[in-house]
C-alpha cells in the first residue's frame, strides 16, 4: 500500500531527505482496517505525530479484527517533547492495548509496572554499529592504545539539533573546566548548523554565542555541521574515548549502544535507565538537579583508567540471536491467544 512522501516537517518547513518527517501511514486506522494481510502488528516508534483519539481508534480497528498488538516501550518520557502530557496520553493508550508490552530495561519494566500494572519483556538493545565496523574500531583503538602518548584524550559532547531533553550548558563548561586540567585532553562539542548558525530552525544564541566563546578561547574543539551519514557518525564516535550524554530527561539511549558497539566510553545522566543499558559511568543529571562534582569524577576516573567498556561482536551477535529468537517466541505466543 502507497506510502504518502510528505512535503517537509510537522512545522511545515522543507526538509532534507535524511531529516525528513515521514509519519508511519501503518498507525492510520484506515490503513490498518485495508491491511489484510497483516497477522500481528508491532509498533516500536512513530505515534509522534497521533493524538491519543486517533491511536484508540487504530488499536479498535486491530481489536475488531482480531490482529495482536506488540508494543516495545522505548520511550517513558519523549525526549522531543518538552511536556510529558501528550506522550503519556499516548502511552496511556498503547501500553494498556497491547497484548504483549516489551522494554529494554529492567528499570524501565518496573515503570511500566508502577504505571499501568502491565508486565512488560525485557528485551535488551541490539547492536547498532555493523560487524565489520565494530572489528574494525577495536582494531583501530588497540592501535591507539599502543600509541597513547601521541594520542590526546578525546572527550565529546554532541548537541545534535537540541532536542528538548538536553541541558548542555552546564554539562560542557564543566567538561571545560575539568578537562583544562587534565594532560593532552581535548572537549569536542558537535552541533548541527540549524542550532549554531543564525537563521536554523533550531538556533540558540546563547548556547552558540558560549560555544563560540569557548572555541575562541581553546577549551573546545567546535565542530559544526549538517546530520552526518552513518559512516561518519561511527568515524566520529570512533574518534573519542569518551562520550558524555547532556540529557536532563530520558529513558534509553541508542547513541549509548552504538557508543558500547565501537568501544566510546559513555557516561550517562542518572535520570533514565541509561546505566541498566550496560557498563558506563554516570554523573547526576535530572530536570531538577545537574551536579558538576559528579561530573567532573566520572571524566576524571575514565582519564585515569580508560576503562574498556565495549560489547565485543561475539557478544553481540549472541544477544542478536537471542533476541530474534525472543520475538520469534512472543510473536507465536501472542498469535496464539488472540
Amino acid at each position: 500500500m502507497p506510502d504518502p512522501d510528505p512535503d517537509g516537517g510537522p512545522d511545515g518547513r522543507a526538509a532534507a531527505p535524511t531529516q525528513r518527517w515521514w509519519p508511519p501511514v501503518m498507525l492510520d486506522p484506515a490503513w490498518a482496517e485495508a491491511a489484510t494481510d497483516v497477522d500481528l502488528f508491532h509498533v516500536h516508534f512513530g505515534f509522534d505525530a497521533r493524538e491519543p483519539r486517533d491511536l484508540q481508534a487504530f488499536v479498535d480497528v486491530l481489536r475488531r479484527r482480531g490482529t495482536p498488538l506488540v508494543y516495545t516501550a522505548h520511550d517513558l518520557r519523549n525526549p522531543h517533547h518538552e511536556s510529558r502530557a501528550l506522550h503519556d496520553a499516548q502511552l496511556d493508550v498503547l501500553v494498556p492495548a497491547a497484548d504483549r508490552v516489551v522494554t529494554l530495561t529492567e528499570g524501565a519494566a518496573a515503570e511500566i509496572r508502577r504505571r499501568w500494572d502491565r508486565e512488560a519483556v525485557v528485551l535488551p538493545h541490539p547492536h547498532v554499529v555493523p560487524f565489520e565496523t565494530m572489528r574494525a574500531a577495536r582494531s583501530m583503538r588497540e592501535v591507539a592504545r599502543r600509541a597513547a602518548a601521541r594520542r590526546p584524550f578525546r572527550v565529546g559532547v554532541h548537541v545534535k539539533s537540541l532536542r528538548a531533553s538536553m541541558a548542555p550548558l552546564p554539562v560542557i563548561t564543566t567538561l571545560a573546566e575539568t578537562l583544562a586540567d587534565l594532560p593532552d585532553a581535548v572537549l569536542q562539542v558537535n552541533a548541527h548548523r540549524d542550532v549554531l548558525e543564525a537563521g536554523g530552525a533550531r538556533h540558540d544564541a546563547g548556547l552558540a554565542a558560549t560555544l563560540r566563546r569557548l572555541e575562541a578561547a581553546g577549551q573546545i574543539e567546535l565542530h559544526v555541521h549538517d546530520y552526518l551519514s552513518d559512516d561518519d557518525l561511527w568515524r566520529y564516535l570512533s574518534a573519542l574515548d569518551v562520550s558524555v550524554l547532556p540529557y536532563r530527561f530520558g529513558t534509553h539511549s541508542g547513541w549509548l549502544e552504538a557508543c558500547r558497539d565501537l568501544g566510546t566510553t559513555v557516561v550517562a545522566p542518572s535520570c533514565g535507565y541509561f546505566a541498566d543499558q550496560g557498563p558506563v559511568l554516570t554523573y547526576a543529571h535530572d530536570e531538577d538537579h545537574f551536579d558538576a562534582a559528579s561530573l567532573s569524577v566520572a571524566v576524571r576516573g575514565a582519564h585515569e583508567l580508560r576503562p574498556d567498556l565495549a560489547a565485543t561482536v561475539e557478544e553481540r551477535r549472541a544477544q542478536r540471536r537471542s533476541l530474534a529468537a525472543a520475538h520469534a517466541a512472543l510473536y507465536a505466543d501472542a498469535l496464539a491467544g488472540r
